[in-house]
């Protein structure tokens, strides 16, 4: 009996991550991220934020391409995005605020999408209206890799573009979300719960590798070529929390 009863304890104590859908999408996008780990890594990462032109160009591409993703999450009528749509997450309200720092006021009439960042938007829109489910492979891409590797660029970019102290980088301050964590853990179980068959399943885990390609493609377009090696140190530093391999 007591053998048991610490089996059970065992299970029970279990971090999502390694059950299910999130061992899916953590498995099944490993290439992806090693791809993007291999770009310019740490030259790359430091070239990026070398400039406050890079760094605004990268504000400004997330900036489109999450007004399309939470748009849609906002408008879907799929039960399975809606439940993962967890508002401590959005983001559109913090990067308005960092185009308005780097822009003006007037930045919504001077800025516009480059190439990459049309793509990107472009494949959100069309999966919001063909395949809403496949939606949550952008939210698990996006949100996790920001909300663990956005106190560690916030501050290099402080630092190295010698920002206003909390600046231009609203975007990656998630001030609602005190443990990143925990709140990951309880997304996690929340992906794991949903009643999806084998083969949704396996499309989300394969738009999750075209959103990994999307987002190399729009930090490549960036300044010295730089962000994609952000992208990786931000998911490198979700692995390292959760003991990723």
């Amino acid at each position: 009996m007591q053998k048991n009863n610490v089996i059970i304890a065992a299970t029970e104590t279990a971090s999502a991550r390694t059950l299910g859908l999130a061992l899916a999408l953590d498995d099944g996008t490993r290439k992806s991220h090693s791809v993007a780990e291999n770009t310019s890594f740490v030259t790359g990462f430091f070239k990026g934020i070398a400039t406050k032109e890079s760094f605004a160009q990268l504000v400004s591409g997330l900036y489109f391409v999450y007004t399309a993703m939470e748009t849609s999450f906002e408008n879907t009528k799929d039960a399975d995005v809606k439940a993962l749509d967890m508002p401590e997450l959005r983001r559109v309200s913090s990067l308005e605020k960092d185009m308005e720092y780097f822009y003006g006021e007037d930045w919504k009439i001077k800025v516009q999408p480059s190439a990459s960042v049309r793509k990107y938007v472009e494949r959100i829109n069309t999966v919001a209206e063909t395949e809403p489910t496949l939606l949550i492979a952008h939210q698990y891409t996006r949100y996790l890799g920001d909300l663990f590797g956005g106190q560690m660029m916030g501050g290099m970019a402080t630092r190295t573009l010698k920002l206003e102290d909390g600046k231009g980088i609203t975007f990656y301050q998630f001030d609602d979300i005190p443990d990143a964590k925990a709140f990951i853990e309880v997304w996690y179980t929340k992906l794991n719960a949903l009643k999806l068959t084998d083969k949704q399943k396996q499309d989300i885990v394969d738009e999750a590798n075209l959103v990994f390609a999307l987002n190399i493609e729009l930090f490549s377009e960036l300044d010295g070529s730089a962000f994609s090696s952000v992208f990786a140190l931000a998911w490198s530093a979700l692995k390292e929390k959760f003991g990723f391999k």
